[in-house]
């Protein structure tokens, strides 16, 4: 059988066995990072041991490159470029800080992962999500999620919140909505190919609801662990 574009070529190593790895993904506005933050202090708050991190990011290097891919005025970043840029900071970020952690037992949340290359790069930037999924799969040496929480909003939606946060929108933020409007198509579309994998939530519901579902399913997720 032909594999997906949306899905690894092989079952994925579901994180390290001792850790869980949730991973928050969706359009720019969607509110990923203040689930990520919420449901982060959720766990803590019960004992667990919490990694809240970023991508890119979550490094120093990937500081340093985040700010290269994103912030305007560095220039022309032509598709590929951007594609090696994102996958080259998840390869630090993985080795440097996700995978120790997960051998500590920890639980990981990461505010972007995969799916967000496969999205922008892959299937907005037109570079294809095959070569896209598979530089990146190189990169972590096949590190996916245990579980993918995807916060779907619309572009207009996406918009109007960058907008009421009054900070300056960076590179990709500032795409235009057919753009963004192609983004919340292909991470839908890459959830309904691995739905065992992945949350979607309607990113207009409340903070609370959407925070109490999420934890509820990260609960169940470190239930079926014991």
């Amino acid at each position: 059988m032909t594999s997906s574009p949306y899905s690894p070529t092989s079952e994925p190593d579901r994180g390290h066995p001792r850790g869980l790895f949730v991973a928050f993904e969706g359009g720019d506005g969607a509110g990923k990072s203040t689930q990520a933050r919420l449901l982060a202090g959720s766990l803590l708050a019960a004992g667990h041991e919490v990694l809240l991190t970023r991508e890119p990011g979550g490094t120093p290097i990937g500081e340093k490159l985040r700010s290269l891919v994103l912030e305007h005025g560095q220039g022309e970043v032509d598709a590929r470029t951007e594609a090696l840029i994102f996958a080259a900071a998840r390869a630090a970020h993985v080795a440097q800080t996700v995978k120790p952690a997960l051998d500590r037992g920890s639980i990981v949340i990461t505010d972007r992962y995969i799916g967000s290359s496969i999205v922008y790069q892959g299937i907005a930037r037109g570079l294809g999500a095959e070569p896209v999924r598979d530089l990146n799969v190189w990169a972590t040496e096949g590190l996916w999620p245990d579980l993918t929480v995807l916060l779907d909003v619309d572009e207009t939606e996406g918009r109007a919140r960058r907008a009421a946060d009054d900070a300056v929108e960076d590179r990709l933020e500032s795409e235009s909505d057919d753009f963004h409007r192609n983004v919340r198509t292909a991470f839908l579309d890459l959830a309904e190919e691995r739905p065992d994998a992945y949350l979607v939530l309607d990113g207009r519901r409340p903070l609370d609801e959407l925070a109490e579902r999420i934890l509820a399913a990260v609960t169940r997720s470190l239930q079926a662990r014991l």
